[in-house]
Parts: structure tokens; C-alpha cells; sequence
């Protein structure tokens, strides 16, 4: 399966030869509107919220999933189009579990291993996977990055991992994006020093979980896309990065396949 776009360019058409789809504009990639929903009566602040076409539960303490998201998982959809239905997907930095089950519930065969570190998003995740009637085949799990999978065996076995990891410079949230803390937990956007400290270690150690010819793809900030680049070609272990584009043509996702063994 081959990307028929220009190594570490930006880009705003997917093509994904073989597999026989194309993602047009980022705009067509985004079309399905977000919608939040207050859930009337409910003193608990739980909200309904629409994400490509599923309806998650919300808490107040659980990160409300953005557009610019949805771009990253219609993109990873395209991915696994020619990988057969019993794909396998891991949804790292789950929160409510958008991603994977999204994933899940467009690929009937897919089996999903979801994680993330609180408490709050990972009880989030677990009910929306039972409410969808996915937990089947979502699973849940708890810890720090791909800690959380210990013992599951699943080095070597995945065909995709997504993340939309924290990108957000701690400084920035002391400052001009102090806003956000206001309604959301800051562990949701709290990057560290330069907002990339969760991709680094998303970039080292996805690779051991990946099939060779897997798929890693994440979500990151405006103008992250040079650092981005920069800290996958140190890896050497993946092909040539692809970025895909925003409405407004600005890099927001980045796809890179894990290189076969020489």
C-alpha cells in the first residue's frame, strides 16, 4: 500500500493506492460537524458529544474532542482500508475514546486496545465503548503510554497506532492558552516544555508494537510540523513522514509507516 504524496510535504489529498481511497481537501476530511448537547436534568455535567458519526458521554473532567481530530481518524480509517477486517489498532491517549471507537465502530472486524492515565478518561472511555456496544472489542486500559499494555503480548502485532497526544508547551498554558484549564483537564494539553515531550516517546516506542509496515499517525500543534519531522527521521525506523492539512492548509496530522527489517 502506497501513499501517492511527496515525502514531508503538507498536503490536503490522501491517497491511498491499492486500498482505493482518496480523501479529498481536509475540509471533506472534517466535514462531520461536531455537536455538543448539554444532557438536561443531568446533574452530574455529563454532555453528549457527536465524533464522526458516533455520540460519545462526556464528563467536565474529560477532554471534548476537536474537529481537527476527526482529520486524523478519517485519515487512519483510509490506512487500514486495505489491511482486512481484522485489523488491529491501538488508540493511544485515548480520553473518551473517540478515536478508537470510531475505528471500531466503522471496521466491524477491527479488535481496538485503547489507553490512557487518569482515572477519569479511562472510566470515560470504558462506559462510551459499552454504551456503543464495542467493548467486545475495545479495550480499555490504564498507565503511562504503552506501559498500560504489559503483559497483553501485543508487541509486533498492530497494524495502526493512533494518538492525539498533549501539544501544548506547559508555558503556553501558564500564559496565552491559560484559558483552556478553565473547563478542561490540563493533562489533555500539557506537552511539556516544548509541547512534544509525549510524541517523543510515542515516536520510540510505537515501533515495537507495530507490525513492519505499520502505520503510526498523531495528531500535533500548529507549526509543530518541522520538530515533527525532525524527531522521525532521528528514529530511523520509519519511511519518509506525510503531513496532512487543515481547511486552512496547515499541517495537523502525520502519517509514517514503521520500515520492513533489512
Amino acid at each position: 500500500m502506497l501513499m501517492t504524496i511527496a515525502p514531508g510535504r503538507s498536503i490536503d489529498r490522501l491517497t491511498i493506492r491499492g486500498a482505493g481511497v482518496v480523501m479529498e481537501r481536509a475540509k471533506d476530511l472534517a466535514r462531520a460537524t461536531m455537536h455538543i448537547v448539554e444532557n438536561n436534568g443531568d446533574k452530574s455535567g455529563i454532555r453528549l458529544h457527536k465524533f464522526m458519526d458516533i455520540e460519545l458521554e462526556l464528563g467536565s473532567d474529560v477532554l471534548v474532542p476537536r474537529e481537527e481530530t476527526e482529520i486524523l481518524g478519517r485519515a487512519a480509517l483510509g490506512l487500514l482500508d486495505g489491511r482486512g477486517a481484522d485489523a488491529r489498532v491501538i488508540d493511544m491517549c485515548c480520553g473518551s475514546g473517540n478515536l478508537g471507537l470510531a475505528i471500531a465502530a466503522k471496521m466491524p472486524g477491527a479488535r481496538v486496545w485503547s489507553a490512557d492515565l487518569t482515572d477519569s478518561t479511562v472510566a470515560t472511555a470504558r462506559r462510551n465503548a459499552d454504551r456503543l456496544g464495542l467493548a467486545d472489542r475495545v479495550t480499555i486500559a490504564q498507565g503511562d503510554l504503552f506501559g498500560a499494555f504489559d503483559g497483553m503480548d501485543l508487541a509486533g502485532s498492530i497494524d495502526l497506532v493512533v494518538c492525539n497526544p498533549p501539544y501544548i508547551s506547559s508555558a503556553r498554558l501558564e500564559g496565552d492558552r491559560s484559558e483552556l484549564l478553565a473547563s478542561e483537564p490540563r493533562e489533555a494539553f500539557d506537552g511539556g516544555p516544548y509541547g512534544l515531550s509525549i510524541h517523543q516517546r510515542l515516536i520510540r516506542d510505537a515501533v515495537t508494537f507495530l507490525k513492519p509496515g505499520g502505520w503510526l499517525a498523531f495528531e500535533f500543534g500548529v507549526g509543530q510540523d518541522r520538530q515533527v519531522a525532525a524527531l522521525l527521521a532521528r528514529a530511523r525506523v520509519y519511511a519518509p513522514v506525510e503531513f496532512v492539512s487543515d481547511a486552512a492548509k496547515t499541517p495537523r496530522a502525520a502519517i509514517v509507516r514503521k520500515l520492513d527489517p533489512a
